[in-house]
């Protein structure tokens, strides 16, 4: 089962970082001059596992689409049993100050840099819709933390469900079938980092913009977050790196859809390399093969793109799945949490603070 992140919370615990559930979460920063962390992990499914892949993702702290990336062609469904998933536990850090809380869109990934700690506690999110984007390019801080927050729909949202011959609350009460969740942490004025009622959604596109995550995370980011965190919003789906020893790293994840054309379409959407991860791979030493083959699988893992020919990357580490292990049908929804209703499948994004009376 998905042990809680709370119990990882000490650098003490994390430095042991042999346990799957503690090292899914939180990583020992290393120096200031690398950003490569973690190790990638290798399970089985079960001969009589009956559990979607949600289950398998919340286990180890992964969102959906981290899952599907690193194992294409999987049953999101019902994994077959025998099947050998990997979980992408290596990480590059994002090109960005290891200050309070940086949130990569394109990676649907939440890093929180703990002052005083020298580590990084790493989350799944679900972010906004097609038109109803998470912001990108934007710094601010939050603002203010609220236990049982609840939710008051736009205008434009009662419309939205109108359309589809549907009604909502004018007002949903705080409690375990609010969308929102539990907890949330207000940013700036009009987003919020919250929970949810729909797990499901965690590594998916299902919000109206603000940042979702699943039950025992937000607890523990209220909890730990203090007001005035600084809060960075990135879009990176092409993370680069060179380590003190020289190696060179690309992590290719699939870009986010900026259009309906390119949602709808079977074609990959474009990859446009910025400055920094150019100046990375245009070196002497890069295999070009190497760059262009992480470009097309973009499987969401560090690929090493320098050395020797046909040098392989570690393989995972394999954990095995014991019935202590495997995950339960829990995960699937919070804790007392009820059934989902069809409605609330996209979670609605946050009230905004009380000066602007609106919500996205």
């Amino acid at each position: 089962m998905k042990m809680s992140i709370r119990a990882f919370a000490s650098l003490a615990l994390v430095l042991a970082a042999f346990s799957q559930s503690a090292f899914a979460v939180v990583y020992p920063l290393p120096a200031a001059n690398s950003r490569l962390i973690g190790e990638n992990l290798e399970i089985t499914v079960p001969d009589d596992s009956r559990l979607p892949l949600e289950a398998f993702a919340a286990q180890y702290q992964m969102g959906l689409s981290n899952m599907l990336e690193a194992n294409p062609g999987v049953d999101v469904y019902l994994p077959k049993a025998g099947t050998k998933m990997v979980i992408p536990q290596q990480l590059i850090l994002p090109d960005a100050p290891r200050d309070g809380i940086v949130i990569n869109s394109a990676e649907m990934r939440l890093y929180y840099y703990p002052k005083g700690t020298k580590t990084v506690v790493v989350l799944p999110i679900g972010i906004g819709e097609l038109g109803k984007d998470t912001p990108v390019n934007w710094t601010t801080t939050v603002q203010r933390k609220k236990a049982g927050p609840t939710w008051t729909p736009t205008k434009g949202m009662h419309a939205d469900y109108a359309a589809r011959g549907e009604t909502i609350p004018a007002v949903f009460p705080a409690g375990p079938d609010n969308p929102m969740g539990l907890y949330a942490l207000y940013i700036g004025r009009l987003y919020a980092v919250h929970g949810t009622n729909a797990n499901f959604g965690i590594g998916l596109r299902v919000s109206h913009g603000c940042v979702r995550l699943r039950a025992d995370d937000i607890k523990w980011l209220f909890d730990n977050v203090p007001v005035g965190t600084r809060v960075q919003f990135i879009d990176q789906p092409v993370k680069a790196t060179v380590e003190p020893d020289g190696s060179r790293y690309v992590e290719v994840h699939n870009p986010l859809s900026t259009t309906e054309e390119q949602f709808n379409s079977r074609e990959v959407v474009p990859i446009t390399l910025t400055a920094a991860v150019t100046k990375v791979i245009a070196d002497a030493s890069t295999n070009q093969d190497a760059v262009n083959n992480a470009i097309q699988a973009r499987n969401g893992m560090p690929t090493k793109i320098n050395g020797p020919q046909g040098e392989v990357m570690p393989a995972p580490v394999p954990v095995q799945e014991s019935s202590d292990a495997t995950p339960k049908e829990e995960p699937m929804t919070p804790q007392g949490a009820n059934a989902v209703a069809p409605q609330t499948d996209a979670a609605p994004a946050a009230q905004a603070a009380p000066a602007t009376g609106n919500s996205l």
